[in-house]
């Protein structure tokens, strides 16, 4: 489970990301709250323009940050985001402890944060792939979504406790302390231990990555289940304050929301750490399975009872995007990387200035329960989606010898236009198979020249 570890470079990434991850998730949980109860009357609405504003940039930058992702060094570029990042979250703490911060305003800081965000996400998800080999990288993402979950149980809790305490402002000021932590961990990376990144040959284009995910069928059903779960069902801030107010809970219930969230969340993600690789047909079944804890969740009579069931939310929703994480990143050409891990976060966090706004609609109209529902019903079109591709690429079938069992085939090869490694993946196969020299192979001939 925790293989990842012994590489020294992935270990002080990892703990420097977990103090980072900490403060994100008080600073998100704060800002939820500003606007839904200071800066608004309880307007879910004006909470999703929030959402909205944040998750826009990473979809309408996308060719821009993939290619800057795969252009640049990434480990130099973390630094600018992380500390550009810093500064935004001490200057909105600053303000709101004068009280000068007001709705227009905090919609253009959200905004901020997205463009820099668009940036960030790119760098940080495929420099995962520069920290360790190919061979563990599906295991290295998912211990990375445990260091974010587990962040999530903390931060969150923590952020209410503050704002009931000494308010929203100082929440701010801590989550700009904790980007430190990430820089430091930055600085602090052997730089001569990074696996070698592989170059494109000829030039490189900011639309290879469309033309790449376009010529693989199993990439374009990931990232349509991931947009529709992304949309409409990941608004857990609106899910989670608005469930809140109903149970006449405060901003530290909230925040327990958003922690007990993380519990089934964080055992997503270790177990999918514990897999040897990632797989499609994973993806598909947990999207199912958020569908219905989504759906289940919706009728709760009481909070400690909607509680509950958020943790299999979690969990369900962690298992589905840590394995269609760690599947585009171990199934694509890594001269690619950047750029196709750009397009899968646009499309993850880009989805969100959609769906956020109709579901925050939602809530303030109809309530939040009518809000989950509309979640857990994109979820299932999610699964309709995948599994009408498994039935129609050939992979289920019954089995041969009892009548009413399915299968799956997981070696069935995928033809695609442009020629694949056979490396990347035993589940994506070229129609003319090429050598291409693996991470270790690289970095033993750095080491040895």
């Amino acid at each position: 489970m925790f293989r990842s570890f012994s590489i020294f470079n992935y270990r002080v990434w990892f703990i420097g990301a977990l103090v980072s991850n900490v403060g994100a998730w008080m600073q998100a949980t704060a800002l939820s709250w500003v606007v839904l109860t200071e800066l608004t009357a309880n307007d879910a609405a004006a909470m999703g323009v929030t959402m909205a504003l944040q998750f826009a940039p990473p979809l309408l930058l996308v060719g821009v940050t993939g290619f800057v992702a795969d252009r640049f060094d990434r480990r130099k570029l973390l630094v600018v985001t992380q500390s550009l990042l810093l500064l935004v979250g001490v200057v909105i703490g600053i303000l709101l402890l004068l009280g000068l911060m007001t709705l227009p305003l905090m919609y253009a800081f959200a905004l901020g944060l997205g463009v820099i965000a668009a940036f960030d996400n790119p760098a940080r998800q495929a420099f995962v792939s520069d920290l360790v080999s190919r061979e563990i990288a599906s295991n290295a993402v998912a211990l990375n979504a445990a260091s974010f979950n587990g962040a999530r149980m903390i931060g969150p809790a923590v952020a209410g406790v503050v704002i009931v305490a000494v308010g929203t402002g100082w929440v701010f000021l801590v989550n700009g302390i904790t980007f430190l932590g990430m820089i430091v961990a930055l600085l602090l990376i052997r730089t001569d231990e990074l696996v070698p990144r592989v170059k494109a040959t000829g030039a490189s284009r900011l639309a290879d990555g469309f033309r790449y995910v376009a010529r693989r069928p199993d990439l374009l059903v990931t990232f349509a289940m991931v947009f529709l779960v992304g949309a409409f069902g990941m608004n857990f801030p609106i899910f989670a304050s608005t469930m809140a107010l109903e149970f006449g809970q405060e901003a530290d219930g909230y925040g327990l929301l958003s922690s007990i969230l993380a519990v089934g969340s964080l055992a997503g993600a270790l177990m999918a750490a514990r897999r040897d690789r990632a797989r499609i047909r994973v993806v598909i079944g947990g999207t199912l399975l958020f569908a219905g804890a989504a759906a289940v969740s919706a009728f709760m009579p009481s909070y400690w009872a909607y509680a509950v069931t958020l943790m299999f939310t979690g969990f369900a929703v962690v298992t589905m995007l840590t394995t269609a994480n760690g599947y585009v990143q171990t199934t694509t050409d890594p001269a690619l990387r950047g750029r196709v891990l750009a397009l899968y976060m646009a499309i993850l966090m880009g989805g969100t200035p959609i769906g956020a706004p109709i579901v925050g609609w939602v809530a303030a109209e109809f309530g939040p329960r009518q809000a989950i529902l509309l979640g857990a019903g994109a979820a299932i079109v999610a699964f309709a989606i995948g599994a009408t591709w498994l039935v129609v690429s050939g992979r289920l079938h019954r089995h041969e010898e009892r009548r009413f069992r399915l299968t799956i085939d997981e070696t069935r090869p995928l033809s695609v236009v442009q020629p694949a490694p056979e490396e990347f993946s035993d589940e994506v196969a070229s129609t003319t198979p090429v050598r291409v020299p693996t991470d270790a192979d690289l970095l033993r001939d750095r080491r040895a020249s």
